[in-house]
């Protein structure tokens, strides 16, 4: 007869508070700032891709975790608190001043340093996407907002109207404000181009990370292409607008429709996006696979 003795299963690994205190720090102060990007970003419309982001980009670190566990090498303790307390001053700053992008940087970056402090360098270059594409959360601020805005408003006004006027339809342009007959359309910050710019940029980028699984040469290719894209929709969105003011009615023209008119040509953008994606890939991969 033999005896065997029951082993007791191995304790599991205990949480260690000094260890995970960066990642503690920087939860706790996540979610005050995760609120306030809810009530002042995520809920306007240049701010609405991001929960999807948030929740998309989390979904691919964490798929790429095991990967940085297996790659981690040794990081620098006083770089770690250096770029620590910079970030933590900045968070500081933003939160007291009521600054959100600064604020949200400053969490950024001290997410990144914790990252840092339990991976080191190389394993955070390597598995560089979910990074970049986080980033995308950080709000633009208003005066660089505003910088940007301008230029494309005049574009799409310009263009708009360029396309209208042959079609025999009365149109005057003065800057961004246009009279089309008895009405007056006012080009705003939503129809210039970059709410769309930056839900797609982060579609596209989350679109390339899970079909393509492409190189970062393939990846800024496309979106360098994001930009003439989009303004070549909400061009298509101003000339719809001005075609339903001018026969319909300024009711309809801003009621309903203009919200509609907004996100079918977003989907048309998307649509051209995939359709440009599937048509280049082919020709990327047989110029990647000819010999230098």
């Amino acid at each position: 007869m033999t005896t065997t003795t029951e082993q007791s299963p191995a304790p599991g690994p205990k949480f260690q508070v000094l260890p995970n205190l960066p990642w503690i720090i920087a939860g706790l102060a996540a979610m005050p700032t995760i609120l306030r990007l809810g009530q002042q970003v995520w809920s306007r419309e240049f701010g609405a891709h991001g929960p999807i982001v948030l929740a998309t980009g989390a979904w691919i670190l964490w798929r790429r975790l095991p990967y940085m566990k297996a790659e981690a090498e040794k990081s620098y303790f006083a770089l770690t608190v250096v770029a620590s307390l910079a970030s933590l001053a900045i968070y500081v700053f933003g939160r007291a001043y009521d600054f959100i992008s600064l604020e949200t940087a400053g969490l950024y970056g001290f997410f990144i340093a914790a990252l840092y402090d339990r991976f080191g360098f190389r394993p955070l270059l390597r598995n560089w996407f979910p990074l970049i594409y986080l980033a995308l959360l950080l709000p633009i601020p208003g005066w660089a907002l505003d910088q940007f805005t301008a230029p494309l408003k005049l574009l799409v006004s310009w263009l708009a109207a360029t396309l209208v006027e042959p079609l025999g339809i009365p149109i005057l342009r003065e800057g961004v404000t246009m009279t089309v007959g008895p009405y007056q359309l006012l080009v705003e910050d939503a129809c210039s181009g970059l709410n769309s710019l930056i839900g797609l940029i982060a579609i596209t980028l989350f679109y390339i990370y899970l079909l393509r699984d492409a190189g970062w040469r393939y990846s800024l290719f496309l979106v360098c292409l994001i930009v003439p894209v989009a303004i070549v929709a909400n061009v298509l969105r101003i000339i719809t607008l001005i075609l339903l003011t001018y026969f319909f009615g300024d009711a309809v023209g801003q009621g309903f429709l203009h919200v509609t008119a907004g996100l079918f040509l977003f989907a048309l953008a998307l649509g051209l996006m995939f359709a440009i994606d599937s048509v280049a890939s082919k020709f990327f991969n047989i110029a990647e696979k000819r010999p230098a």
